[in-house]
């Protein structure tokens, strides 16, 4: 949680942010070079594959080897320019031989987790490789197949080495998913900051829940208004939310899957911008208004000269402690607005309550009851 100073950024150009391949396309390249080195008795040193648009990417080998009855091969991770946790890492995939008419099978190897609780596109029990690496995977060994005039009848086991220890950066123990990461990706192709990878997590996060049946769920901003609303209320793991910046994707989410009480939590400033009406709390994306804020304060009894020195702040919380340092009720209102927003987005199945804390993690604002 943090409050920014609201800068404009430099009016200069700035070059083209690189996109990169998801987990799910590497695994696709080192599945489909194993499985024609097992029918062709050899390995190409690169590989290209057909992703769900149409892209035909070109994936070099890190490793590869066949003793004719399996074969292994590796490709490290470029997600381009995102600030993504697999960046570098190496996704490993073994193919062995299935029994005829068995299919294509996945299983998860080294830093690759398993899926423990409900709510997640798949089953129990499941490796954590999700639906739509798994149908890229098996579009790919098909065409390869066909080439041979083969039965598509393998074990795909996808390995990330060092994966468990990068997924302690990741949501998915929360999720349930434990032993490592996710193989993710539904198109293949990574956009940089595309932030697709957090609302996928609030996505699931959200269902999890509602899977296993808690009723009362709080999104939060950052880690200390989240310590902050589970200390309050004793919320087990499975019900946190890390919201971040997305507050529009996990209200919009939640107004399709409701759940009955939600908290938002989070700090002044980006409250603040929830109850402007925005959507997306990132500072490079919307920014505080400052003189909507003096004319609250206006509202709720502060002097003309606190009213003007809220006019010129620097920060939202230079505001919040002008309010605070003249008895200004200031975080309820806010709190108040904020909640006003989310409620406008959800459907009315859920209660609403929305809390401000500061960087203490002391609350500053409250509004609405889940009772």
């Amino acid at each position: 949680m943090s409050d920014k100073l609201e800068i404009e950024p430099a009016n200069m150009p700035t070059p083209p942010l690189r996109p990169g391949w998801t987990t799910g396309a590497c695994a696709c390249a080192a599945a489909k070079a194993s499985v024609r080195a097992l029918l062709s008795g050899e390995f190409d040193e690169d590989v290209t594959i057909t992703l769900p648009r149409g892209e035909t990417p070109t994936f070099v080998l890190s490793q590869h080897h066949c003793d004719g009855k399996t074969a292994t091969a590796g490709v490290i991770k470029d997600a381009g320019d995102d600030p993504d946790v697999t960046h570098g890492a190496e996704i490993v995939v073994t193919v062995r031989r299935n029994p005829a008419g068995q299919g294509i099978t996945f299983h998860a190897g080294d830093g690759v987790g398993t899926v423990t609780l409900p709510g997640l596109p798949l089953s129990v029990g499941e490796p954590a490789i999700n639906p739509a690496p798994r149908q890229i995977i098996e579009d790919n060994i098909r065409a390869v197949t066909a080439e041979f005039s083969a039965p598509a009848d393998f074990s795909i086991t996808i390995a990330i080495p060092g994966g468990q220890e990068l997924a302690k950066k990741t949501m998915n123990g929360r999720l349930g998913i434990l032993g490592g990461l996710s193989v993710l990706g539904t198109t293949g192709i990574v956009k940089p900051y595309s932030c697709s990878a957090w609302i996928h997590s609030i996505y699931s996060g959200i269902d999890v829940a509602r899977a296993t049946h808690i009723p009362h769920i709080a999104g939060a901003t950052g880690k200390t208004s989240e310590a902050a609303v589970q200390a309050l209320y004793d919320l087990p793991e499975t019900a946190l939310i890390d919201m971040g910046d997305f507050a529009g994707g996990m209200l919009k989410h939640l107004r399709r899957h409701p759940v009955a009480h939600l908290t938002i939590a989070g700090g002044f400033a980006k409250m603040a911008k929830l109850g402007q009406g925005c959507m997306d709390l990132h500072s490079s994306r919307s920014h505080v208004d400052f003189e909507r804020l003096a004319n609250l304060m206006a509202d709720l009894g502060a002097s003309q000269a606190v009213v003007e020195t809220v006019k010129t702040a620097n920060t939202a919380l230079q505001v919040l402690d002008l309010a605070r340092q003249n008895n200004v009720p200031l975080g309820e209102r806010i709190a108040a607005l904020a909640r006003e927003t989310a409620m406008a987005t959800l459907s009315g199945d859920t209660r609403v309550e929305v809390i401000i804390f500061d960087r203490q993690g002391k609350m500053a604002g409250r509004a609405g009851t889940l009772s």
